[in-house]
């Protein structure tokens, strides 16, 4: 739906042949689009920092952690002061590695993926961002493990008074970290609004349909809800709507393209909501 290519768009991080062909990302009242290659390092990493799915692309292969703990950090300390290896330890010791005093010494492969994200982690707190993105930084790890580091993200970021962007698949660990949802389908933001009035209320038949589908809310004995026909292809988009070929309450109107309407704290892009008044 366009989640993760949206976010490197924020950094203006897409590979070629794509890019960015309209908008803004507005940051402190400026917009990034219009800055220079120069301008764009110094605000990566140290002033918007993402963190991705897979933590070991994050990490180089062929140096020590602590190696390349120290490297960031004497980047984000500049001159003001010497970095030593114990900053390295209490780095990792921030993200709960244990042993640090050891671990500092080891290679990207000696971890585990629970292991290796910690250290993800710990490289992109080290500089102090203002903007976190975390793409999807669970989804390849076990239940357990995945459990400790959302309460690691969300305990960094509180702590440091940064703000999360947090992309995901999956809704009970967005109602519980996040104050405004967005959702997306077919590159495009659909619904927004504060979190629990859009899973409380949504008003979007896709956001419906993804509720509506979720295992938790199954009645014995009877079949999956599920949202009919498939994703369209990004590069063959139907006429109008893209969520028009599945929807239900699709008609004639729905063959033009919606506008993204504001009502209050919400906003809906949608021909036909459901059950709600006052979107202009």
């Amino acid at each position: 739906c366009g989640k993760s290519i949206t976010a490197m768009s924020i950094l203006r991080l897409v590979d070629k042949p794509g890019r960015i062909v309209s908008g803004e990302v507005l940051f402190k009242g400026e917009n990034l689009l219009e800055k220079t290659r120069g301008e764009m390092t110094t605000i990566r990493g140290k002033q918007i920092a993402v963190i991705f799915q897979e933590p070991k692309s994050s990490l180089n292969p062929v140096l020590r952690v602590g190696n390349q703990l120290l490297e960031v950090l004497k980047i984000h300390e500049g001159q003001h002061r010497t970095i030593k290896k114990k900053d390295a330890v209490d780095q990792l010791r921030s993200v709960g590695i244990p042993d640090p005093d050891r671990r500092v010494e080891n290679y990207p492969h000696e971890m585990s993926g629970g292991m290796a994200q910690r250290i993800a982690i710990a490289l992109t707190m080290a500089r102090e961002p203002q903007i976190l993105i975390a793409d999807e930084p669970t989804a390849s790890l076990d239940a357990q493990v995945r459990d400790e580091i959302l309460s690691l993200i969300v305990g960094l970021v509180r702590n440091s008074g940064a703000s999360l962007i947090w992309i995901s698949h999956d809704l009970a660990t967005v109602s519980s970290i996040a104050s405004r949802l967005l959702v997306m389908y077919a590159g495009r933001l659909i619904e927004t609004g504060p979190t629990a009035d859009v899973l409380r209320e949504p008003r979007h038949p896709y956001t419906r349909g993804l509720l509506d589908s979720l295992p938790g809310d199954a009645v014995p004995g009877r079949d999956l809800v599920q949202i009919p026909g498939t994703m369209p292809s990004l590069i063959d988009l139907p006429a109008g709507c893209a969520f028009r070929p599945r929807c239900r309450r699709a008609d004639d109107a729905c063959g033009e393209n919606p506008v993204l309407a504001t009502a209050g704290a919400r906003q809906l892009r949608c021909h036909h909501p459901l059950a709600v008044e006052g979107f202009r």
